[in-house]
């Protein structure tokens, strides 16, 4: 009886077939879990106040430097007027342009100023008028809202609907409450939206760019743009100096209250469990980043937004990250 040579096949039977899906991940020996540090890191940059010295010199070394290129443009405008008159004459038009356009500029920015103090106002006195259960108060509010949003198709619906029921709510709490159905809630999903949209933009970039800095940097300029784009939703308008004063104020908050700390606790919950284990640190970490940059987001809404959370909720950060992450790294 001869030997038979080769493989030996056994059968298993069915349902007995080891899934790839089930082994273990395999373990990346010397690196830490992924912490987001890209979004730690920007919101550090962000939240760090300025020392009074480095004011001091910044604001003089502006003034120098203005000084200097006023003068220099000045006497080659007229130098250049006693050379060739006319091509003198059309430079000094182009730079008195530039000033024009420069003074626009800064008009602009105190005007965004001024309707972020305003959107700050609104809320001031929304608190005043629940804390007092003042409903003449609330109804001054609602109607200063209407004002406020008056030249705004996307809010017309409900301006109009709100203008006709300003007198069915018998106290504050209510009548603010109505505010918030018919005015804020287009803003709010819009809102909404915006910080979904930065959430995914600052996860994909941090898990497929493996350049040191740049997810630092598309973390933090997604979120103060994302910032900006919210306080343009709530009519805020804040330009570019506004902008920054807004991150630094949201960034700020949360640093001071630990919140740009996430990890594992928070994301397997939302996205199937140990998603962290099974996927590379380096889409992990875009996950942390993106949600963190969620709860950057969900913290801007309540910022910008003229009225505080009354009988609307609070968009709640895990339903966010999961609107907006789950469609990149699947988890079958």
């Amino acid at each position: 009886m001869s030997e038979r040579k080769g493989p030996v096949l056994i059968d298993l039977e069915a349902g007995e077939a080891p899934s790839p899906s089930d082994a273990p991940p395999v373990p990346e020996l010397g690196q830490p879990a992924p912490q987001g540090q890209a979004m730690q890191t920007a919101a550090l940059l962000a939240a760090r106040p300025p020392s009074r010295l480095a004011r001091w010199f910044w604001g003089l070394l502006l003034a120098v430097l203005g000084a200097v290129i006023s003068v220099a443009a000045w006497d080659f405008a007229l130098g250049l007027i006693a050379r060739q008159p006319i091509l003198g004459w059309a430079v000094t038009g182009l730079i008195g342009l530039l000033v024009f356009v420069a003074l626009i500029i800064i008009v602009r920015e105190m005007a965004a100023f001024g309707r972020l103090k305003r959107v700050d106002r609104f809320k001031m006195r929304a608190d005043e008028a629940l804390a007092d259960r003042d409903l003449k108060a609330a109804r001054s509010v609602a109607r200063d809202l209407i004002g406020f949003y008056g030249g705004r198709e996307d809010t017309r619906w409900g301006r109009d609907k709100l203008k006709d029921r300003l007198e069915d709510s018998f106290d504050a709490e209510a009548m603010l409450g109505q505010v918030e159905a018919d005015l804020l809630s287009p803003l709010d999903a819009a809102a909404q939206r915006e910080v979904e949209a930065a959430a995914r933009q600052v996860a994909t970039v941090t898990a497929l760019v493996p350049l040191a800095l740049a997810d630092v940097v598309t973390a933090l300029t997604a979120n103060v743009r994302m910032i900006r784009r919210i306080a343009e939703i709530y009519g805020g308008r804040s330009g570019t100096l506004g902008s920054w004063r807004l991150t630094r104020a949201v960034m700020a908050h949360l640093v001071a209250t630990g919140a740009v700390a996430v990890g594992d606790d928070m994301l397997e919950p939302l996205l199937g469990g140990s998603i962290l284990g099974k996927l590379s640190r380096r889409f992990g970490e875009g996950m942390v980043n993106g949600a963190l940059t969620a709860r950057v987001g969900a913290a801007a809404m309540e910022v910008c937004r003229p009225l505080p959370f009354v009988s609307a909720k609070r968009p709640p950060v895990r339903k966010i990250v999961q609107s907006a992450l789950s469609g990149l790294f699947r988890t079958e």
